[in-house]
């Protein structure tokens, strides 16, 4: 795996995997559901992915929506390409959604909302709770 998806806690976060790309909660919940969307391959830059992973993300987006909606029910949906700091292919896949969204006893508001997402305002989890979000979230995945 590469650095970008081992950052990500790879794999106690892991909550889909696809043949070129993997679904990771996001530590540090920007909205509750916030996720990862890693490709598995070292490329550092978009075009530089196999077309085979251009066409499973079409797959791999559709069953994020669909489990983000089961279980989140979320407003609007951002996909966010933030290759700065965590350098192969990735995007943040944040659910948003008007006021706040509790699970487990902590709240998870959309403090940007309704305008860009707040990142710096994110929760951030302990290994179990992430291992728990991550367990939950996996169980609406088809």
């Amino acid at each position: 795996m590469n650095q970008t998806i081992l950052k990500f806690g790879y794999p106690g976060s892991l909550v889909r995997e696809f043949d070129h790309w993997l679904v990771l909660l996001r530590p540090a919940q920007v909205t509750l559901g916030s996720l990862v969307l890693a490709a598995k391959s070292d490329a550092t830059a978009y075009s530089e992915l196999p077309r085979e992973a251009f066409a499973e993300q079409k797959d791999a987006v559709a069953a994020i929506e669909a489990a983000l909606t089961a279980f989140v029910d979320y407003e609007r949906i951002n996909y966010l390409m933030l290759m700065m700091v965590d350098p192969n292919v990735h995007f943040h896949v944040i659910p948003r959604y008007s006021g706040s969204r509790p699970w487990r006893g902590v709240e998870f508001p959309d403090s940007g909302w309704p305008g860009q997402p707040d990142l710096a305002s994110a929760v951030k989890l302990t290994d179990d709770q992430i291992g728990a979000l991550a367990k939950e979230l996996a169980a609406n995945f088809r």
